[in-house]
């Protein structure tokens, strides 16, 4: 299934692909819950639910919908660091015996179509194209071999991050750094682990204006999804609506000679296979 939130008159609803068209979840049943977060919670018998239900729902015009993050409340966006063979291999990087793990503020979040805020005390923003794993089923010391079966899906996303503060400050700002409004773009849809044949077997692009910067392959993954889910759930509860950002590719601009940072009036597009496509403008903060 592949499921978007919008912006609705009375706040934000959930739609889900019906065909070749969207259908607002709760319009055949407004028993069902609100938001995706709480969809997925409620585990693979409100799925199902919602799969019957669908071909009574209300359809939407997709093209006018105002997009949200599909899940617009995250209670972690949870991050991994230098986890591509070959983007360690474009910065000269050791391969790390550990996922190197840091996370964003949820203010960060934004959505397909959003702008992406150049800070005033920032000049070097770069871009990451990353495929983000949406938790589905609440976990704490979850094996590998449970892992996957706490994935609801995928997305894209892209972490913007101010090199300049992630790597320049002192001790280095790797939270702050990658944490300023707008740097986690994600989106436009979530797509359920079931329509994904193998996550670490999905070509994995980033474009800024038009030309391809970034351009690999999930199969590149030092730490594979299930590694990342069980390593993570040793420290912290992993809860329904959790993000994942898994890492990026090479071809990032700190890493070019000469470097290339985003300038305001880009648009940087990430495309990942069976999951989407996220475009966001960049803009200077106001």
């Amino acid at each position: 299934m592949r499921f978007l939130t919008y912006q609705a008159e009375d706040g934000p609803r959930v739609a889900v692909k019906c065909g070749d068209d969207w259908c607002d979840v709760r319009s055949a049943d407004e028993n069902l819950p609100r938001s995706l977060k709480a969809i997925l919670a409620a585990g693979q018998e409100c799925l199902d639910r919602i799969a019957e239900l669908a071909l009574n729902a209300q359809r939407l015009d997709r093209d006018g919908l105002r997009l949200l993050p599909p899940i617009p409340g995250p209670q972690k966006i949870i991050c991994v660091g230098l986890n591509y063979a070959d983007h360690a291999a474009e910065t000269g990087a050791k391969i790390p015996s550990e996922p190197l793990i840091f996370n964003k503020f949820p203010t960060a979040l934004r959505a397909d179509g959003d702008p992406v805020e150049l800070p005033s005390v920032s000049d070097q923003v770069d871009y990451e194209a990353e495929l983000v794993v949406v938790v589905g089923r609440e976990g704490r010391n979850i094996s590998r071999a449970e892992a996957m079966n706490h994935v609801a899906g995928y997305t894209c996303g892209h972490d913007v991050s101010a090199r300049d503060w992630q790597k320049g400050k002192p001790g280095g700002q790797w939270l702050l750094g990658k944490s300023f409004d707008s740097f986690a773009p994600c989106g436009p849809e979530l797509v359920t682990a079931d329509e994904v044949a193998d996550p670490h077997q999905l070509d994995i692009r980033l474009r800024l204006n038009g030309e391809t910067m970034q351009d690999s392959n999930t199969r590149q993954l030092i730490f594979p999804i299930d590694k990342l889910v069980s390593y993570i759930s040793q420290v912290c509860t992993l809860r329904a609506g959790d993000l994942i950002y898994t890492g990026t590719p090479p071809g990032v601009g700190m890493a070019r000679r000469p470097p290339v940072f985003l300038q305001p009036g880009d648009v940087v597009e990430v495309e990942i296979d069976q999951i989407g496509l996220l475009s966001n403008k960049v803009v200077a903060a106001s």
